[in-house]
C-alpha cells in the first residue's frame, strides 16, 4: 500500500546521521541542528487521498510579538469614551463599510486583497502562553511549564506542521523562520515556534539576520528604532545591522574550499553504502541538500541578500528590518518555500503598555503599512497571491481601557488582553474586502462569530490543501490529528 503524502511513515534515527557530517561544511550549528537529524520527510507517493482543495502552496505567517491593539489598528471604536477609543481616527478603505486606522493608509487602499477576523479569542493574558497558543494553534497547554524554554513535550508549531505535511516542491527547507528566533527581553527563548513532540528536526530553519543587543531597543531598525523604557537610560547603542551571517560561507571558507568540503562529504557518503541504500539515507540527503542549497544557490543568495536589492524595491518595502524581512519572505515564497514565519517585533516590540499612540504612529505602523502593502503588490503582480496565504496576528489584543504605568512611561497605553484580537488574512483564496466576526462596543470581547487559535490554524491548513484526516507523528510514532478546529467560515 502506498504511503499518503499527508501521513508519513516513521523511521529510526541512524548513528551515521547523528555523526554530524553536515557540520563538516562549516555551517552555523544554530541553523543546522534541525537539519542534522533524518526522519520521515513527506513523500511523493499517494494513496489517493484527496486534499482539501485549497489553492495555496505557501503561507506567510506574520507574527506581531507583543500584541497589537485592536482598537488602534483594525477595529477602531470611534464612539467609545475617550478612555477607550484612543487618539486615532478611522479612515475608509477601498471597500465600502470597512474602516481601519488612519495611520495605515496604504493598506486601506488595498482592502480588496485582505480580510479581517475581529473576533479571535483565547484565555490568557500572558505573553509566553499567548505566544504558545498562537504559534501552535492550540489554546490548551496541559504540559506547558510557563517558562521561556521550548521543550520536546510542547505541541508542534503551525510552521513545523506545515513544513511536515505539505509536500516539498524543491530541495529547500520546507519551513523557514526569520529574521530571528523569538526571545524574551529578560532572557530565554519563547516556546511555541518549534517542532516540540515532532522532534527538533522539524524546527523551522532559522535565518538569524539580526542581533539582539540591548533588549529594550525595539521597532523596525535602523529607521524606526525606539527604546521600550523612556524613563530609563539605554545600556547600548541602537541596533543598525541586518544580515544573515550563517548563510555566507563561514569564516574564510572560499568557494574552492567549500567545493572540496562538498567533495569530502560525498566521499564519506559513498562509504556508507548501506545508509545510501536505505530510505533514511534518502531522507538525510534531503536535509543535507536543503542546507547546501541555502549556501550554494544563486537564487537563494538573492532571496536572502535583501539589503542590496535595487533602490526602487528597497524604497517600496522600506530600508528597515520590517521591510527587509517581508521582502525576504516574498523571495522565499517565490523560490518555493512552503512556510515562512516572519517575526515582526522581537522582544515583544508591539507591547504598548505606554507611549502607545506615539509608538504606533511614528515607529510601528509606518514600516508595517509600507512593507505589507509592498508584499501584497508583489504577490498580486507576480500571480502568487492566490497561491500564498498571509496570516498576521500577535499573541493577544490589548485592553479596552487606557492606563498609565507612571514609573516607566510618560504617556498611557494598553495592557495585555487575550479576550479578543483582530487577525489579518490575505491571499491563498481568502476573500478580500471581507470582515468576519465582531467585537463589542468597547473592543473587549467577541460580539459575534468568536474564533479560537485552533480555527486560525485550521484555516491555514485548509488553504494549503491539507486533508482533515491528516496526522503528524511524534518521535515514538504515535499519530496526532492536525486539525483541532474548523476553518473560519466565510474566510475563503
Amino acid at each position: 500500500m502506498a504511503i499518503s503524502p499527508w501521513q508519513h511513515s516513521a523511521v529510526n534515527r541512524r548513528t551515521a546521521v547523528q555523526a554530524g557530517a553536515i557540520g563538516m561544511l562549516g555551517m552555523g550549528m544554530n541553523h543546522l541542528s534541525g537539519l542534522r537529524e533524518a526522519d520521515a520527510a513527506p513523500t511523493a507517493a499517494s494513496s489517493g487521498e484527496e486534499s482539501n482543495g485549497g489553492t495555496a502552496k505557501s503561507c506567510i505567517y506574520i507574527f506581531l510579538s507583543g500584541g497589537l491593539a485592536q482598537q488602534d489598528s483594525f477595529d477602531l471604536k470611534p464612539d467609545a469614551p475617550d478612555s477607550i477609543r484612543g487618539e486615532f481616527n478611522p479612515i475608509a478603505t477601498s471597500t465600502p463599510g470597512i474602516d481601519i486606522c488612519e495611520h495605515l493608509p496604504m493598506l486601506a487602499q488595498r482592502s480588496e486583497h485582505w480580510a479581517l477576523v475581529r473576533s479571535l479569542t483565547h484565555p490568557t493574558n500572558g505573553h509566553t502562553l499567548g505566544h504558545y497558543y498562537m504559534l501552535t494553534g492550540h489554546s490548551t497547554a496541559p504540559v506547558f511549564k510557563g517558562d521561556r524554554k521550548p521543550r520536546p513535550t510542547d505541541w508542534p508549531s503551525i510552521s513545523s506542521i506545515v513544513g511536515d505535511a505539505v509536500p516539498p516542491r524543491n530541495n529547500l527547507p520546507p519551513s523557514v523562520m526569520l529574521p530571528e528566533r523569538l526571545v524574551h527581553w529578560s532572557g530565554g527563548v519563547i516556546p511555541g515556534a518549534y517542532g516540540g513532540q515532532m522532534g527538533s528536526h522539524r524546527d523551522p530553519f532559522i535565518i538569524e539576520a539580526t542581533h539582539y543587543g540591548d533588549p529594550f531597543w525595539r521597532g523596525a531598525y535602523p529607521e524606526y528604532t525606539f527604546h521600550q523604557l523612556p524613563k530609563k537610560n539605554p545600556t547600548s547603542d541602537k541596533p543598525t545591522m541586518f544580515q544573515a551571517p550563517s548563510l555566507k560561507l563561514p569564516g574564510e571558507l572560499t568557494s574552492q574550499r567549500f567545493d572540496k568540503r562538498l567533495s569530502l562529504l560525498g566521499t564519506i557518503d559513498s562509504q556508507r553504502a548501506e545508509l545510501e541504500r536505505s530510505a533514511e539515507g534518502e531522507r538525510y540527503d534531503l536535509h543535507r541538500e536543503s542546507a547546501i542549497s541555502l549556501l550554494a544557490s544563486d537564487r537563494i543568495r538573492r532571496a536572502i541578500d535583501v539589503t542590496t536589492a535595487d533602490a526602487k524595491t528597497q524604497e517600496r518595502y522600506g530600508k528597515n528590518s520590517f521591510g527587509w524581512s517581508l521582502l525576504m519572505a516574498y523571495r522565499m515564497v517565490e523560490a518555493g518555500v512552503n512556510m515562512v514565519q516572519v517575526n515582526l517585533g522581537n522582544n515583544e516590540g508591539w507591547d504598548t503598555h505606554g507611549e502607545a499612540f506615539w509608538r504606533l504612529r511614528e515607529k510601528l505602523f509606518p514600516p508595517t503599512d509600507r512593507a505589507l502593502s509592498a508584499l501584497l503588490d508583489d504577490l498580486s503582480q507576480s500571480g502568487l497571491l492566490d497561491s500564498t496565504m498571509i496570516c498576521m496576528g500577535g499573541e493577544f489584543g490589548r485592553t479596552p481601557k487606557l492606563s498609565l504605568l507612571a514609573d516607566s512611561y510618560n504617556e498611557p497605553g494598553r495592557d495585555h488582553w487575550g479576550a479578543v484580537q483582530t487577525l489579518f488574512f490575505a491571499g491563498g483564496g481568502a476573500k478580500g474586502g471581507n470582515v468576519i466576526g465582531s467585537s463589542d462596543k468597547d473592543g473587549a470581547y467577541p460580539a459575534s462569530d468568536p474564533q479560537k487559535p485552533e480555527n486560525m490554524a485550521a484555516s491555514i491548513y485548509s488553504a494549503l490543501g491539507i486533508p482533515r484526516t491528516a496526522v503528524w507523528k511524534d518521535e515514538v510514532d504515535r499519530p496526532h490529528n492536525i486539525y483541532y478546529g474548523d476553518p473560519i467560515a466565510g474566510l475563503v
